[in-house]
Parts: structure tokens; sequence; C-alpha cells
């Protein structure tokens, strides 16, 4: 039985590791660089297992072999279109136990456009071209095996993956597959061939400059390959891992992943300016540190915190939130160093209130439902507990007006208060034929607000009266339509007309303007 090789062993725990890797904490990665180009150097050894059949005996080989070298240039002439050209020698070797039967080299090439995609800690890659692939085929079985070249020439289409993982590093994986146009042997008789290529790498930066950034990258590929000769049913298959290091230069943009020399972290906490609660879901805008001169945003956890990375210098953060004022806040941003900031939010100050009117019978109190209680454009009917709540009033003073079957009809002052709930009790009295109706009100100066000692006449009344010092005044009349008159020292005089009803009482509430000079 055949053992399997250190790096067949070695290449399943590798990919796990990184598999791991990029599951735990991607998301607090940033996006991959969008590189102007990008030329990369890889070296290591291969691991290969095949075999040969044709119509004599198989031939098996398999083994470890060094100077497996990889050259890959990338350029892109804009954020999402590209092109590439690679170029890979792997060295060959056919041994009988410790004794070297044949060796030498195999040569595979690709070039053609690409397009990449931007999805926020992935980056996406897809490409097509031409690809050429020599393979390993075996003639001379007369003294001993000897190495012959077939040839495949393909259209590939490829695809490759880019992930940001934390603390610098970066996951590549890569596919290829090849859809073969032509393939022969190297005295020229015609094959089919197939196969495909996977691979994987885990990327670091090693140094960065202005413009451009070196990266040091652990790499790992398997390739499975067969070629079969038309005419002579010789079949020939192998399966290959390689695994090396490598060096990439990418020249473009400032790395994603900025040192800690040239940022600040700054820990914020978003709460609640009365309670004091912590605030899950508010939206944080903070300066970009990849993008200068845009922002970014981030969403607090259920802690009410989030940890934003700024450049250095005085920064400001916004902070947005359903349900509450939005505030800037400005902080200094130290240099390797953590300064957390308090958001504190404040809930928008109410503009309207409500007003609570309960309408009582004026014997025995008890309520009285059905009644049409009307506040501007609002009208509302009380419920069986002689009760109905008017919603989003304008603060200040509001007249109510109330009718009912059987009720003389009234009207009532209260006053909205912004963001509360006012209450009023009206008691409702019985309607009585011949009844006097009562007029109430207020005079005021327009300018001041304060209250005047004004004299209000109702001619057809015979009514003479005059307010108190709260400017308030009370007059009984029969009921129908009445003009009155209201005029007081240093103010000009003001003619109402007023209609009431026999047992009803209406307010009437005057600003008289001061006379001019």
């Amino acid at each position: 039985m055949r053992r399997p090789s250190p790096l067949t062993a070695i290449l399943p725990r590798l990919l796990v590791l990184v598999l791991a890797l990029a599951c735990s904490g991607g998301a607090r990665a940033q996006t991959p660089e969008s590189e102007r180009a990008s030329l990369r150097l890889r070296y290591g050894l291969s691991s290969r297992q095949g075999e040969q059949v044709d119509v004599g005996p198989g031939l098996t080989y398999s083994g470890l072999t060094p100077n497996d070298v990889a050259l890959t240039l990338m350029g892109w002439a804009g954020t999402y279109l590209g092109g590439q050209v690679e170029l890979q020698r792997e060295a060959f070797e056919l041994r009988d136990a410790s004794s070297r039967v044949t060796g030498g080299s195999l040569v595979r090439g690709s070039l053609g456009p690409r397009g990449r995609l931007f999805l926020g800690p992935v980056r996406l890659e897809l490409g097509a071209g031409y690809g050429f692939a020599q393979l390993p085929l075996f003639g001379g079985f007369t003294y001993a095996p000897v190495l012959q070249r077939g040839v495949r020439h393909a259209a590939l289409v490829s695809a490759r993956v880019l992930v940001a993982l934390p603390a610098k590093l970066q996951l590549e994986a890569r596919g290829e597959l090849p859809l073969t146009l032509s393939a022969h042997a190297a005295d020229g008789l015609k094959a089919s061939s197939s196969g495909y290529v996977v691979g994987a790498a885990l990327l670091y930066p090693v140094v960065s400059r202005d413009g451009w950034t070196g990266r040091l990258l652990l790499d790992v590929q398997q390739a499975h390959d067969t070629m079969e000769l038309e005419d002579s049913g010789l079949r020939s298959e192998q399966r290959m891992r390689r695994i090396g290091l490598g060096f990439e230069v990418a020249l473009g943009p400032a790395p994603r992943v900025i040192e800690d020399r040239v940022r600040g972290i700054i820990p914020i906490q978003v709460v609640d300016a009365d309670t004091g609660a912590p605030l899950a879901g508010a939206r944080v805008r903070v300066p970009s540190l990849m993008k200068p001169g845009t922002t970014e945003e981030l969403v607090t956890d259920a802690q009410g915190k989030v940890r934003a990375f700024l450049p250095p210098g005085e920064q400001s953060a916004e902070v947005i939130l359903e349900g509450y004022d939005s505030v800037t806040a400005r902080t200094s941003v130290p240099v390797m160093e953590i300064a957390p900031l308090e958001v504190r939010l404040h809930k928008p100050a109410p503009t309207t209130g409500s007003l609570k009117v309960k309408v009582v019978q004026g014997k025995n109190s008890a309520p009285v439902p059905d009644v049409q209680v009307a506040s501007g454009t609002a009208q509302l009917r009380t419920d069986k507990a002689g009760e109905v709540l008017l919603e989003g009033l304008a603060p200040g003073p509001v007249a109510v007006a109330m009718s009912a079957p059987g009720f003389r009809a009234t009207e009532e002052a209260a006053v909205v208060v912004a963001g509360q709930t006012s209450e009023l009790v009206v008691v409702l009295a019985q309607e009585r034929k011949g009844e006097l109706a009562t007029l109430v009100g207020q005079v005021r100066s327009a300018r001041s607000g304060k209250a005047l000692v004004a004299t209000v006449s109702i001619p057809q009344a015979k009514v003479r009266t005059r307010t108190d010092k709260s400017g308030a005044f009370t007059a009984r009349v029969r009921g129908g339509t009445y003009r009155i008159t209201l005029s007081a020292a240093g103010h000009r005089t003001q003619t109402k007309t007023v209609t009431v009803r026999e047992g009803e009482q209406a307010i009437l509430n005057v600003d008289l303007f001061p006379r001019g000079r």
C-alpha cells in the first residue's frame, strides 16, 4: 500500500484552519483594497500522484518534487475591469526506489480579461481567457520510461474570492476550469483532455509604503488533469497538490488595514438622556478612515455600543435614532490611544397636548353618554362613562362646546399643555324654557397680555358692567343675538356680535389693541 505523502496529510488541516479564521470575526474586517496592479511570485514543492494506462502494463508515479514556481501579473484599468497573466513551472521527477528514472519540467500559462465586484469584506473576481498546459506523457518503454509532454490548449473560466479577516489577514479562494480547444502528444497525435484547478491562500501585509503594499502569502493548490490519445488508447491521469510561500507586491491605494500609529480607537456609548438606558440600533456616522472625505455608518449593539476607528485630530460623529433628536458629537481623537465617547440622545419636545373631557349631570353627577364635544375642527361623542379624549391640540387656552338633547348646550374653557393630558369636568343642566343665558369672558391687552379693567355694554339687553381685576365679567341675558361693546382706557373700543340660546352659557374672550400715539 502506498503511504500518503506529508503534503497530502497537511493540506486538509491547513484548509480547515483557513476556514476557521474566515468565520471568526470576519464582520469586523475591512473591504479588500482595490489595487491598480499586483505581481505575485510563489515558490514551493508539489506532491504528485498519477498513472498512465495503455495496451501494455500500466505505469504509476508519485512523490514530492521541489522547484514549483509560479508568477502572476494582474492589472486593472479601473475599479471593475482588468486582466491577468499567469505562468507556472512544475518540476517533474520519476523515481524507481531511490534512483531517478527521468525528469524535467512542465509549463502552464494563462491570460485573459477579469472583472471584480466589492461586497463588504468580500471581493469577487470572474475571468475568462486562454490557457496553455503541458501534461505528463511517457514513452520509450524499451529501456525506461521517457518523459514526453502532451499539450493542451483551452478556453479558461476562472473565479477568485478574496475575504478580509481580522488582524490584517486576507483569505483567498480560487478555481479554474479548462474547456479544451485542442490537445496533442509530442509526436503530434491528437488527444482529448480535461481537468480543473482549485486553490487557496492566506495573505499578510509585511510592508506598506505610499502607493504600494507587500504581502507574504501561504499558498495551497490542487490540480487534476487527464489526457487520452484518440488512436492508441493511451490514457494519462495525475492529481497534484502544491504548497508554497510567496510574496506579492500590490500597487494602488493605501491598504484597507491601517496601522495603529495613524488611527485612534473611539468606543462610543449611546444612551437615553433622561433615563441613561443604552440605546440599541442607533446609526453612528463617522469620517471614513479608508476613504478620506467620505463617511461610514456604524450601528450600536444591544448595549448601545460601537467601536469606531478614526483619523487623529478633531472629529465628529452624527448619531441618529428614530424617536430621538439627532446629535452631532465632537471629540479629539488621540494617536494610538482609546478615548471613550458618550452620546446622550433627547426625545423631541412634544408640540401638542390632549384634553380629557368628562360630562356629568347637574343633580347627581351621573355620566352623560353620547354628548357631542367640539373643539376647533375636532368633534367627538362621549362614551358610556361620559368621557372623551381630544388629542393633537395646540398648547394654550381652548374653547370646548358640549351639546346633547334635553340638556342646555354649554361652552367651557380649558388650558392644553404640550406633552400632557389635561382634564376638564363639565356639568350639564337640563334644558328649561325661559331661563336666562349666561355670557362670561375676559378682556386683556393685545400687546402685553395683561388683564384690563374694561366696560362691557350690551344696549339691546340694557346691560352695562365692568370687568374685575382679572379682566373677567359675567352678564345674564335672554336668548338672542346681541352686539357687545368693550372699551378700556388707552385702548381701542371693539364691538362683538354673540348669539346665545336660553339656558346656555357662552364664552367671549377679547384682546383690546392700544391706541396709537
